[in-house]
């Protein structure tokens, strides 16, 4: 069968695996399925130290492992400068990262603290736009930037405060950036995630009454897996969406189409 997807040894840039259950490591499954190297960016020593093991254990080789705080240009400047010269091109960079701090998303909104508030901001949102910025110079074959967001951003999920926030603003940098980068033929578009169990969600209080509600409510009746994530992902990555770009990609059983 022709190679549909056309990903083969293209290098893909996954930033944000926490652990097994990341998100971003159900989208590093499914580009090494699809024949792709994988780059990963890691922030502290722990996540370092959990990868290694989740490619030992897999059997899996990582084309580099680069480390990148996205709170600080010159970390981000960094990383991209050692990716580029370990690669060359980059044709892909899966963005899988936010953060806020857990008294931002405990009690009411209207509580949230301006540190917190922009902290969340630079490290949700920002962070793709220094991204976004660091990796063009070595797209130089065009390419695909894909970034997590969670219906969240766009209806009150009770919990999320601070962070729907942050949401609500990388989607919108997620369009204008599709707008500016268009001209090189990069395509920056959004998945927005069903939930699923991973770290992240921990912070989140409601968490398990909202996985039981999609269960019970959502079109398909299930909650989403992290290989479902991580094959959308790697499809809108892929020579199949290549006319696709500036948009919001749901993966959530169809959950955020009801009233």
């Amino acid at each position: 069968m022709e190679d549909i997807l056309q990903m083969k040894d293209k290098n893909i840039v996954v930033m944000g695996v926490a652990n097994q259950r990341s998100l971003a490591w159900g989208v590093a499954k499914s580009l090494y399925q699809a024949g792709a190297n994988v780059i990963f960016t890691y922030r502290k020593e722990r996540s370092y130290k959990k990868l290694e093991k989740l490619l030992a254990d897999g059997g899996l080789d990582a084309k580099a492992i680069v480390q990148c705080d996205v709170n600080s240009d010159e970390s981000i400047q960094q990383a991209f400068t050692e990716i580029g010269e370990k690669v060359g091109v980059i044709h892909g960079v899966c963005h899988s990262i936010a953060f806020a701090h857990a008294e931002d998303l405990k009690g009411d909104f209207i509580e949230t603290s301006r540190d917190g508030f922009a902290f969340a901001q630079d490290t949700s949102a920002y962070s793709l736009i220094a991204v976004a910025k660091a990796s063009q110079p070595y797209m130089t074959e065009g390419g695909s930037m894909i970034a997590m967001s969670y219906l969240g951003a766009e209806r009150v999920v009770e919990g999320y405060n601070v962070m729907g926030v942050a949401k609500a603003s990388l989607e919108a940098t997620v369009r204008y950036l599709a707008s500016d980068l268009g001209k090189n033929q990069i395509r920056v578009n959004a998945i927005s995630a069903g939930a699923v169990r991973t770290l992240a969600a921990k912070g989140v209080p409601s968490f398990n009454e909202i996985l039981h509600k999609i269960e019970e409510t959502a079109p398909l009746k299930k909650n989403v897996t992290q290989e479902e994530v991580g094959d959308m992902t790697l499809a809108m990555m892929s020579h199949l969406s290549r006319g696709v770009t500036g948009e919001i990609v749901y993966v959530d059983s169809g959950y955020n189409i009801l009233g």
